[in-house]
């Protein structure tokens, strides 16, 4: 009964939920993002963690931080992984 109730709770979350890990975001990479004065660009719909920047949404690098890039999205600073585009973290 237990076995069944596992293969049924797995089916039900979608396994993109269950594959999320925290990443702890360095200070520094906070810190140069906020600082940036890089250009807004809009795009429709909500940013969320998680989930891949469209394409046509152009990251920055950081220096010396080789697994975090950011961009400015909708008057919202996030920080992505930059080989997938994927938002790690939304700054407030």
């Amino acid at each position: 009964m237990k076995r069944l109730a596992l293969i049924c709770a797995t089916l039900l979350f979608p396994a993109s939920v269950m594959a999320q890990a925290t990443v702890v975001l360095p200070g520094e990479v906070r810190t140069y993002v906020l600082e940036q004065k890089s250009p807004s660009v809009a795009v429709e719909g909500e940013i969320v963690v998680g989930q891949p920047l469209p394409e046509t949404v152009e990251i920055h690098t950081i220096p010396d931080q080789p697994d975090f890039a950011y961009a400015v999205v909708n008057e919202r600073r996030v920080v992505v992984n930059p080989s997938t585009r994927v938002v790690v973290e939304v700054l407030e």
